[in-house]
């Protein structure tokens, strides 16, 4: 065993019995101070190579994705709200990403209609499932198991996290557009409800609600099946992941800001590098919250192991 693979949960599974539950039998700050170690070391050893390569696939997939998502909600008889999944996604990305992105966007949406939007789809959802697939192989890369779902059952997986994105994501702007109006409602013909008017305020807030949800249902799919139906936490590494999105949707456009210059070096080209750039730290921090939930997961039992084995192959015949 080297110390390259010595903190993924596989690895910790073939240690001593007395060191699989080390979590457990630590304090608050050395448990953190471990997982963080675990990490950092798997982040280290693997991040940098796949935020690289989940950079240059988001750029690829960006496009085929909104083709996808124009084609389901067409199905679902909401084709208008192609438009504000734009809006919204284009929300969450630093000012200069979104201007290079908008036009092009609305010039792909614009283009495709009627049976060319629905190739474009299945094509887009082929596209991104791949894109899925790339972090399917990074979270058992994290965990340290080894894929043994037949390829088109993982496929079929990836189209069903990608079409219920774009649902949920559809459920979100209904509620936020109810949520808004009803606030309206209240402001302008309840004026003695103000205080109720402030709680439906909170709707504001669903954006980030559903960033997180998007990416716990990612986390979720992803996980390897043997630790996917225990009590392993897949939260930390979605909140982490959200919080890490935010926080470079702010700081991106200020160092960039103060840096200055970059169009100098890259000329034309200065947008689409600042686009990847920005990708790219999405990445590292995708990577970061698969190998912190790896790190969080301790191997089961014996016992169970043998059970959640057997169920996990159990799904997959």
């Amino acid at each position: 065993m080297t110390e390259t693979t010595a903190y993924t949960p596989e690895d910790r599974a073939h240690q001593l019995r007395g060191a699989r539950h080390r979590l457990a039998r630590l304090r608050p700050p050395a448990a953190a101070w471990e997982v963080t170690k675990r990490a950092a070391i798997g982040v280290f050893n693997d991040g940098f190579i796949y935020a690289g390569n989940l950079a240059y696939l988001a750029l690829m997939t960006v496009f085929p994705f909104f083709i996808t998502a124009a084609a389901v909600l067409s199905l679902l008889g909401q084709s208008t709200e192609t438009q504000r999944a734009v809006a919204s996604f284009l929300h969450v990305l630093p000012p200069n990403v979104a201007d290079i992105l908008r036009k092009p966007i609305a010039d792909v949406l614009q283009a495709r209609t009627g049976s060319l939007l629905w190739l474009g789809g299945l094509v887009g959802l082929w596209t991104v499932g791949g894109f899925i697939e790339t972090i399917r192989d990074m979270f058992h890369r994290a965990y340290g198991t080894k894929a043994s779902v037949p390829f088109w059952k993982s496929r079929l997986s990836s189209s069903g996290v990608i079409i219920l994105s774009v649902v949920i994501a559809l459920m979100s702007f209904l509620v936020q557009g109810i949520l808004t109006a009803a606030e309206q409602f209240i402001y302008r013909l309840l004026p003695f409800a103000r205080d109720a008017a402030a709680w439906v305020g909170l709707s504001r807030v669903i954006p980030g609600v559903v960033m997180f949800g998007a990416l716990y249902l990612l986390f979720y799919s992803v996980t390897p099946g043997k630790y996917r139906y225990t009590n392993c936490p897949k939260w930390p590494g979605a909140l982490f992941t959200a919080a890490w999105w935010v926080t470079m949707t702010a700081l991106l456009p200020i160092v960039l800001s103060r840096l200055g210059g970059y169009d100098l070096t890259y000329g034309s080209l200065a947008g689409v590098v600042v686009m990847l750039l920005f990708f790219y730290l999405i990445g590292l921090g995708l990577v970061f919250g698969a190998h912190l939930n790896a790190a969080l997961a301790e191997p089961p039992e014996p016992g169970l192991e043998e059970g959640a084995t057997q169920k996990v192959e159990a799904q997959a015949a």
